[in-house]
């Protein structure tokens, strides 16, 4: 393997352990743009192949297919992403959507929302988030402890790989469609660093 040379200042930073952590990124608000940032930090970190789908694109000569590969990853300690990557053959594009979720790698924060559970540990969400991407959407509600990730395949994969332990989850639109769906509990997930007195809003 080859020695990480790193081309942007958050990159020499974490090298020389200036960085040690990815929130002090994102409390930052620069992008993650080199994929070495988050093996770095996050050591751990796992994938998960949510699709594999034969897309095709027309030329002026002929008919071009190419591979979408939908992956996310996730240390399962509140750190995940979603990405793309489109390539002839189907290793390079799993690669390349690797590659890309770590790029789009959020912090998720953790709590125990559910009005039925109070024992206070972070082992779900503080509270409820909806998102909605194209006809998917997708309603997360925090859950007692002990019941687990109630929730179809794709967001099961998303939730597990963040790190939760306990959620109720509604879909509506069409819930079939794997990327749209991975990307809506993304988002959701994502918009709780939008909320800067999360506490608060939950009482």
């Amino acid at each position: 393997m080859e020695a990480w040379t790193p081309k942007t200042a958050i990159g020499q930073a974490v090298k020389k352990g200036q960085i040690t952590t990815l929130e002090q990124i994102f409390e930052s608000g620069k992008p993650i743009k080199e994929v070495e940032i988050v093996d770095a930090l996050c050591p751990d970190i796992d994938n998960k192949v949510l699709e594999i789908a034969s897309v095709q694109r027309m030329t002026k000569n002929n008919r071009k297919a190419k591979f979408r590969v939908t992956v996310v990853v996730g240390d399962r300690k509140g750190h995940v992403g979603i990405g793309v990557g489109k390539e002839v053959e189907t290793r390079p594009a799993i690669e390349a959507a690797i590659k890309d979720a770590k790029k789009k790698i959020i912090s998720v924060h953790f709590g125990c929302g559910s009005w039925e559970c109070s024992c206070g540990t972070p082992h779900s969400l503080p509270l409820r988030l909806q998102a909605k991407v194209g006809t998917a959407e997708i309603i997360l509600k925090p859950a007692p402890r002990g019941v687990g990730i109630v929730a179809g395949d794709t967001v099961r994969s998303v939730l597990q790989l963040a790190g939760l332990k306990d959620i109720w989850s509604f879909s509506r639109g069409r819930t079939k469609d794997i990327y749209n769906m991975s990307l809506a509990t993304y988002i959701a997930l994502g918009s709780l660093a939008k909320i800067k007195n999360v506490e608060a809003l939950k009482a």
